[in-house]
């Protein structure tokens, strides 16, 4: 029977990401923690049950027939697409992701007597363009680790997001000029 207080853990939704890696290779996560009975249980049961063209959300597994605990869903935000996405996407990247949530159990970041209770939802990026499926399971466990952690301890803080704010917004797929940002600012858009 889990304590009072490990009760706690989770008691609202927790929502971490993480980006780890470069290239084709680089792995993109986003989890969502939750305890079942809850909101994250419904999310989690409705995509399962509902698949759509190129994207079904499966159960994560270390072993074949061993599912990792806490239950982690699976969530592919690229249609798989040839067999080299494939592999990376049911192979590497759904290991990694087991490998990575249960390094984080391990850790105590999610704690072992409430794995039962727990589930996440886990959004992979796997880029089509993938070539080395060895580099896409380190990226996966680490960003599936590091999106965790980010969920567990509710990081970045909002002073952190505003510091990054003020170097302007980036990320892997795009980066504004300086002219850009500064002519797209809330008081350049007012003049």
């Amino acid at each position: 029977m889990p304590s009072p207080l490990a009760a706690a853990f989770a008691a609202t939704v927790l929502i971490g990401e993480s980006f780890v890696g470069d290239g084709a290779n680089a792995a993109h996560t986003n989890v969502v923690i939750g305890r079942k009975g809850g909101p994250v249980e419904t999310a989690w049961a409705t995509a399962l049950a509902t698949p759509s063209a190129g994207h079904v959300p499966f159960l994560t597994v270390v072993r074949p027939s061993v599912p990792v605990k806490p239950l982690t869903l699976f969530v592919n935000k690229a249609a798989a697409d040839g067999e080299r996405h494939e592999r990376a996407t049911w192979g590497s990247a759904q290991a990694g992701l087991a490998q990575g949530v249960l390094d984080a159990v391990a850790e105590g970041l999610l704690p072992a007597e409430e794995a039962d209770e727990l589930l996440v939802i886990a959004a992979v990026w796997v880029n089509p363009a993938v070539d080395d499926l060895d580099a896409s399971f380190r990226n996966q466990r680490a960003a599936a680790h590091g999106a965790i952690r980010a969920a567990v301890t509710g990081s970045p803080s909002v002073s952190d997001a505003l510091a990054a704010a003020e170097e302007g917004a980036a990320n892997p797929f795009y980066a504004p000029s300086s002219e850009v940002l500064a002519a797209s600012a809330p008081e350049a858009a007012a003049r």
